[in-house]
């Protein structure tokens, strides 16, 4: 990933020296400079209410996220690592603005203040979380808001209109696939990110406990949607996957506390009868009972916390086996759906994240150059472009793109080979071939063997049209990189070393 952040970041500082007298190209530039040095910026966006800050909450281990209607829910929220917990609020007018961290019932507590949603253009919270080493978190008001300032923020944030968006790429929740929520994703894509050509887009299918009115096999009913989802035309071009995910069970699971784990034990030990009564409605938890010594306050605290789903799911599992708190809460993340999810952002944004920065800055830069062109600017075009053709982690932003959203002329097995092999099912090797992570070396050889000669004759053949056959040299390309980072023959990503992999490979012949 770093190989050519020095050159990217070179290309930034040349543009800096060129554009000193603007003011406003400056306050852009030193933004890409900082957004080169940080980890990858992922954002969590969707309409009202789909759980976006208890997700959030879920990804960071900790509850942090403010997830009632308050103030703090209208504005942008950035999370980051920080040594220290530290809140600052961000106006519009420059001004930086330190709030107290203070926290309320296990739950950080983000008070502005007095200032309105207005006011504020974004608060920035560092926190000692380790999960935000690798990430930078973005939480953003609803899309489709009641309010149409909410709506504008998330808007104005996620599709500027002169400036490539500031998330490196974004978790997108739905409850169910709306015209809306279509079209925020398309117009996302055409931005300045998405003009680096490329899919940078996880949908979750939000609140998927509800799906099945609460019912103990609710996520496996949320699966099949998500299935059908992700092999539906319009969403396929939009997102690379669709994950059903359940935010609220996810969120408890990570953050359980004892004293809930011995209030769920308790519901679990219960007479069968008495629990399934108990267990029935939201009514009848909350309701005063003599076959619970759990009280109401109680029990609304665990139904705050899990949902009905989630107490139910929590008492099937202790019941069968998860005897510890760590325990419940280990098999509580897993039935939520979050390890996907993580999986997922781990896999494809992550193992991206060079790239997906490196292709909007390239591009924004490249724009500023073309629309105010200074003296000695020309040499900035030249080194974007040879370094856009040097670096074929950028090229595969640009195949995976044109496969979903503009597919060659191949056939249905041909197209998802490709796909896989430019990383669209995941960036290890192994994945990249179709293999297993325990394929022997004559079998890796074999199969590198037998792509490179397919998709060469593919891309020769005198029946192949241009755009098919440049993207079939792309696909040839990536096993090669696979080649060399499974079997080590030493060439780079950016084929610096000018030995070709797939020379290397077919020289050797089958072990």
């Amino acid at each position: 990933m770093s190989a050519r952040l020095p050159e990217v970041a070179r290309i930034v500082d040349d543009a800096l020296d060129a554009y000193a007298d603007d003011a406003a190209a400056v306050e852009v530039l030193e933004s890409f400079r900082a957004r080169l040095r940080e980890p990858l910026r992922l954002a969590v966006a969707g309409i009202v209410k789909a759980g976006k800050s208890t997700l959030l909450n879920a990804l960071i281990g900790e509850r942090i996220a403010p997830t009632d209607a308050g103030e703090c829910t209208r504005t942008i929220t950035w999370y980051r690592y920080g040594s220290t917990a530290r809140v600052d609020l961000r106006l519009h007018d420059g001004r930086r603005i330190s709030r107290p961290v203070r926290r309320h019932e296990g739950r950080l507590v983000l008070d502005m203040g007095g200032y309105t949603a207005e006011e504020v253009a974004w608060i920035d919270v560092a926190w000692p979380s380790e999960s935000l080493r690798s990430t930078v978190l973005i939480d953003t008001p609803g899309i489709a808001s009641l309010t149409v300032e909410n709506s504008a923020r998330s808007t104005d944030f996620f599709i500027p209109k002169d400036t490539p968006t500031a998330a490196d790429a974004i978790i997108y929740l739905l409850r169910h696939v709306h015209a809306e929520d279509l079209k925020f994703l398309e117009a996302f894509r055409d931005t300045a990110a998405g003009e680096s050509q490329t899919v940078n887009a996880l949908a979750a299918l939000s609140r998927a406990d509800e799906i099945g009115s609460g019912r103990i096999d609710s996520l496996l009913s949320a699966a099949k949607i998500a299935d059908r989802y992700r092999r539906d035309g319009e969403l396929r071009a939009l997102a690379l996957d669709v994950v059903p995910v359940a935010g609220l069970l996810a969120e408890g699971g990570r953050t359980l506390r004892e004293s809930e784990f011995i209030a769920l034990r308790h519901i679990a030990l219960m007479d069968r009868e008495a629990r399934d009564k108990l267990l029935l409605t939201v009514d009848r938890f909350t309701r005063a009972s003599d076959d619970t010594a759990l009280s109401v306050e109680i029990r609304r605290g665990l139904l705050h916390r899990f949902g009905l789903f989630g107490v139910r799911l929590a008492a099937a599992l202790i019941r069968g086996g998860a005897t510890t708190s760590s325990a419940l809460s280990d098999r509580l993340v897993q039935q939520s759906g979050l390890v996907e999810v993580q999986r997922f952002v781990e896999d494809q944004f992550r193992g991206r994240a060079f790239a997906l920065k490196a292709r909007g800055i390239l591009h924004s830069v490249e724009r500023l150059v073309r629309e105010r062109p200074r003296p000695h600017t020309a040499g900035l075009l030249a080194s974007i472009e040879r370094l856009t053709a040097q670096s074929h982690d950028l090229r595969e932003l640009s195949l995976l793109a044109e496969l979903r959203t503009a597919p060659p002329e191949l056939d249905a097995e041909a197209l998802a080979e490709a796909e896989r092999i430019v990383g669209g099912s995941g960036l290890a090797p192994t994945r990249r071939l179709g293999l297993g992570d325990d394929a022997a070396p004559p079998v890796q050889r074999e199969r590198i063997d037998g792509l490179l000669a397919r998709w060469h004759s593919l891309a020769e053949s005198p029946l192949t049209d241009r755009h098919t056959a440049d993207l079939c040299r792309g696909v040839v390309r990536s096993v090669e990189g696979a080649a060399s980072d499974l079997l080590g023959h030493g060439q780079t990503d950016d084929a610096e070393s000018g030995v070709d992999a797939s020379d290397a490979v077919l020289s050797s012949g089958p072990a």
